[in-house]
C-alpha cells in the first residue's frame, strides 16, 4: 500500500519544477474524496440498518460537522494557494515557513470549533428543528464529533501542505490507510464485539477519532520524508500573524464562500426537519449519493487550484486561462453523465438503504432534478477554484452569498413550503442557485476580471523574492 515509503527522498527543490498534466493530480484526489464519501456512506448505510430515525439523525449531525470542518478552510485554502505561488516562483523558503506557520493557526481553530461543537450540540440541533427521536441520538453523536474536529484540522492542513507540493499520490494513500483503519474500528465499536459493547452511531464517531490520529502520524511522516519538514515545538501552537496575513486575504474570502453555502444548505435542512423524520431521511440519503456525482468536479477543481497558483507564480497567464477551459468542459461532461447513471439506477440503489417505497420515490425525483443541477455545480468547483488561485478570492464570495441568501435559501421557501412542494421545491433551488452563480463565475474568468489581482499577487512574491536576497 505504502509506495512512498520505498521510494527515495526528493530533492526538497523538486516541486519547484514539476508541471505535471491535469489528470495526474485529478486522478489522486478524485480517488481520496470518492473514499472520503464512501466511508460516509457506509456510516449511513450501518445507521440505516438501526432505523431510518437513526439515519436522519446521522445525517444531521453530520452536515452541522461539516459546517464547523469548513472553518479549516480559512486556513488550507489560503496557505495551499501561498504555497503553490511560492512554488512557482521558485521560492521555498517562503513556502515552508506558511506551512508551519498554518500548523500553529489550526490548532487554535480546530480547538474552538471542537469545544464550541461539543458545548453547543443540543442547542444547534433544536436550532435547526430536530424532531425529538432524532435529536435523542444526534446529540451524544454530534458531541463526539467535536473531538474528530480538532485531529481533522491537523490533517487537513497537512494535507493541503502536501498536495501544493503536487505530492497528491502519496497523500492519498494516507487517507486511504485513515479511512480503513476508521472502517475496521466503525464494526466493532457500533455493533459490539466479545467484551467491547454496541454503541451505535457513536462508535462510528469514536473509531472516526482514532484513525484521524493515526493520520496524523502518518502526514508528520511524510512531513518529514517528501518536504524534509519536522514541525518545532511551538509550531504546533504559535501564531505566525505577518505570514498568515497572505493567507486570509485569500481564506478568509474563500471559507466564508463554503460557510455561506453550509448555512444556506442548513437553513434549507431546517426547513426539511419541519416535514418530518422521513422526509430527513430521504434528504440524507439523496445528499451522500449526490457526493459520488459531484466529487469528479470537486477533485478537477482542486487540481486546477493547484495547478493555476503554480502557472500564476511563474507568470505564465495565457497557459492558466487555457487550464481553466480544459478543466470545466472535463468536469461538465463526466459529472453530467454520472447524474444521468445515478438517476436512472435510483430506485436499485435506494434499496440499499431503505425499503420505504415513499421516501424511495421522492430521492428518485430529486436525482433526476440533480442531473439538471451538476452542469451549474461544476461553473462554480471549478471556476471559483480558479478564481481563489489567481488572487481573486473576494469576488467570488460576494457573489456567492447574495446567490445563496436569494436564490436558495429563498428559493427554497417559496418552492419548497410557500408552493408545499416540499423537497422537491428545495432541491429546484438548489439548481437554481449552483446555475445563477456558475454563470456569474465563468463572466469574471472569460472578462478577465482576475488580472489585477494577479497583478497583487507577483508583486508581493517580488517583494519576498527581494527580502530573500537581501
Amino acid at each position: 500500500m505504502f509506495r512512498f515509503l520505498r521510494r527515495p527522498l526528493a530533492h526538497s527543490d523538486s516541486t519547484l519544477h514539476q508541471r505535471p498534466r491535469l489528470v495526474a493530480i485529478t486522478g489522486p484526489l478524485l480517488a481520496e474524496l470518492v473514499l472520503g464519501i464512501f466511508v460516509g456512506l457506509v456510516g449511513l448505510w450501518l445507521a440505516s440498518k438501526v432505523s431510518d430515525t437513526a439515519s436522519a439523525a446521522f445525517g444531521l449531525a453530520n452536515q452541522v460537522q461539516a459546517t464547523f470542518f469548513l472553518l479549516f478552510r480559512i486556513i488550507g485554502m489560503g496557505a495551499s494557494v501561498v504555497i503553490t505561488q511560492n512554488l512557482g516562483a521558485r521560492n521555498r523558503k517562503a513556502a515552508d515557513d506558511m506551512a508551519r506557520a498554518a500548523l500553529g493557526a489550526s490548532t487554535w481553530i480546530g480547538v474552538g470549533a471542537g469545544g464550541t461543537l461539543a458545548l453547543l450540540a443540543g442547542p444547534l440541533l433544536q436550532l435547526l428543528n430536530a424532531p425529538y427521536d432524532v435529536m435523542l441520538i444526534a446529540t451524544p453523536y454530534l458531541r463526539m464529533l467535536s473531538l474528530v474536529l480538532l485531529l481533522d484540522a491537523f490533517n487537513a492542513c497537512m494535507g493541503s501542505v502536501m498536495r501544493a507540493h503536487m505530492y497528491t499520490a502519496d497523500t492519498l494513500m494516507t487517507m486511504i490507510a485513515m479511512h480503513v483503519f476508521h472502517l475496521l474500528l466503525a464494526f466493532p465499536l457500533m455493533h459490539g464485539w466479545g467484551p467491547i459493547p454496541a454503541m451505535g452511531i457513536i462508535g462510528f464517531a469514536l473509531a472516526a477519532a482514532l484513525s484521524r490520529l493515526f493520520g496524523v502520524g502518518l502526514h508528520l511522516m511524510l512531513w518529514q520524508w517528501r518536504l524534509n519538514l519536522v514541525p518545532k515545538a511551538n509550531d504546533w501552537w504559535q501564531l505566525r500573524r505577518k505570514l498568515l496575513v497572505s493567507t486570509l486575504h485569500i481564506g478568509l474570502p474563500g471559507a466564508a464562500e463554503n460557510i455561506a453555502y453550509r448555512l444556506a444548505l442548513l437553513a434549507t435542512v431546517s426547513m426539511t426537519a419541519t416535514m418530518g423524520a422521513d422526509a430527513l431521511a430521504a434528504h440524507s440519503y439523496t445528499t451522500q449519493l449526490s457526493f459520488f456525482i459531484l466529487v469528479f468536479s470537486l477533485a478537477v477543481g482542486f487540481s486546477c487550484e493547484i495547478m493555476v497558483g503554480h502557472l500564476i507564480g511563474a507568470r505564465q497567464l495565457r497557459q492558466a486561462h487555457q487550464l481553466v477551459s480544459k478543466s470545466l468542459k472535463l468536469a461538465i461532461f463526466v459529472s453530467t453523465s454520472v447524474a444521468l447513471l445515478v438517476a436512472l439506477s435510483a430506485p436499485w440503489l435506494m434499496s440499499f438503504f431503505t425499503h420505504d417505497k415513499a421516501i424511495i420515490a421522492t430521492c428518485t425525483s430529486l436525482l433526476w432534478i440533480t442531473v439538471i443541477l451538476e452542469p451549474g455545480r461544476a461553473f462554480n468547483l471549478v471556476v471559483i477554484n480558479a478564481l481563489r488561485a489567481t488572487g481573486d478570492a473576494r469576488f467570488p464570495v460576494a457573489a456567492g452569498i447574495a446567490s445563496m441568501i436569494l436564490v436558495m435559501t429563498g428559493g427554497a421557501w417559496i418552492f419548497g413550503v410557500y408552493f408545499h412542494l416540499g423537497l422537491i421545491g428545495i432541491w429546484i433551488a438548489y439548481a437554481l442557485d449552483e446555475w445563477t452563480r456558475g454563470l456569474i463565475m465563468c463572466a469574471r474568468w472569460w472578462r478577465r476580471g482576475w488580472i489585477p489581482a494577479v497583478r497583487t499577487t507577483n508583486r508581493r512574491l517580488r517583494h519576498k523574492d527581494t527580502l530573500n536576497d537581501q
